[in-house]
């Protein structure tokens, strides 16, 4: 790999962040693909999504699923019904299936350590949770059930930006998410998080920085996407400031592909997927070309079309309407027709020397 790209600081970073140029964006996907293919190889792994419910006790300024979102008709799945998603995850020969929420304390600790129980006892598959902050109890008793990973995005290391986009709640107050992952990493799960990129008052130096920071977290997962806020929150009406002119980072597509290559480049062995809001921005190629600048994985949906379009975290989502199996037929499609195999097995992070091994 040129040497340009190995071990960049936060300057360097921020340079590149703000690269207009044609010719030097080619390097700089070009040398995020070689990463990917020297770490974690041709294979794409799928992870099968189910949305297992809408309520949250979060007042989150951009989210639809918002604690103060009136508008919403909320749901919560069975366990027979999230079940049934991870037997079809293991039909289509998924190695995961991710289960994911607002922070719902109507899921109970022990309901959900029953779920994940039976999970892996009639699929043997990798369980993913996604289920925002929760108590330490809960954490403990779910990773002793069977859950492997854990899923919790910082969205962006300034503190004051995520105080002002997350106001904290009665039940837990103040977050400290950082914290949170190094906790998940002591109990066992591989811990991932991720930001948003381009929030109202996200410089591209703070961007930079959350880049360097996935790096000291030794982050096993990574999610990189573009913000897209639900108009019926504040900052989808615009109520919160941006970032001085020149230094506000834009909610682009172009924009996120640099993060999501810089973060493969700092972290060569994650696990980091291309994401449905990238293909919500471009239907036709986005998720390709995510996995084309450093991405590995795609998280194909198997929530009942019936639940999917009330898991409205932003309007407009791709593929809202799409059957499981046709998206999974899609998904599999599309891997083969950019040169690379859909992957197998529960496609865990693969340390690749042993400085990097927990």
């Amino acid at each position: 790999m040129d040497e340009a790209f190995l071990n960049m600081d936060v300057r360097e970073m921020e340079r590149w962040l703000r690269e207009e140029d044609e010719s030097r964006l080619e390097a700089l996907w070009r040398a995020a693909d070689d990463t990917r293919r020297e770490n974690v190889g041709d294979e794409v792994h799928l992870r099968g999504l189910v949305e297992i419910s809408s309520f949250c006790i979060r007042r989150c300024a951009y989210c639809g699923l918002r604690a103060e979102h009136r508008n919403l008709q909320r749901y919560r799945m069975s366990s027979d019904e999230i079940l049934a998603c991870a037997r079809e995850a293991r039909a289509y020969g998924y190695g995961t299936t991710v289960l994911q929420s607002g922070e719902d304390y109507g899921i109970t600790r022990e309901w959900l350590a029953d779920v994940v129980r039976e999970i892996k006892a009639q699929t043997a598959l990798a369980v993913t949770l996604s289920l925002g902050e929760r108590p330490d109890e809960d954490l403990t008793a779910w990773r002793e059930a069977g859950a492997d990973r854990y899923l919790l995005r910082f969205e962006t290391s300034d503190r004051e930006l995520y105080d002002r986009i997350h106001p904290p709640t009665d039940r837990q107050g103040l977050s400290d998410r950082i914290a949170m992952l190094k906790r998940l990493k002591q109990l066992g799960y591989e811990a991932g998080s991720g930001v948003m990129v381009g929030i109202p008052g996200q410089s591209y130096t703070c961007l930079a920085q959350d880049i360097a920071l996935f790096r000291e977290l030794d982050l096993d997962m990574i999610g990189v996407g573009p913000f897209i806020a639900h108009p019926d929150t504040p900052l989808g009406r615009s109520e919160l400031p941006s970032a001085p002119q020149g230094e506000q980072t834009p909610n682009t597509e172009l924009m996120t592909y640099k993060v999501l290559a810089l973060t493969r480049l700092s972290c060569p062995e994650a696990n980091i997927p291309s994401t449905t809001a990238l293909a919500t921005l471009n239907l036709a190629q986005g998720r390709e070309l995510g996995l084309q600048r450093g991405a590995n994985i795609v998280m194909p949906n198997l929530t009942p079309v019936q639940y999917r379009a009330l898991y409205e975290i932003y309007p407009a989502k791709a593929c809202i309407q799409e059957s499981a199996g046709d998206c999974h037929a899609c998904m599999k499609a599309r891997i083969r027709k950019i040169g690379r195999v859909p992957g197998t097995g529960p496609g865990g992070r693969k340390h690749l020397n042993a400085s990097a091994a927990h």
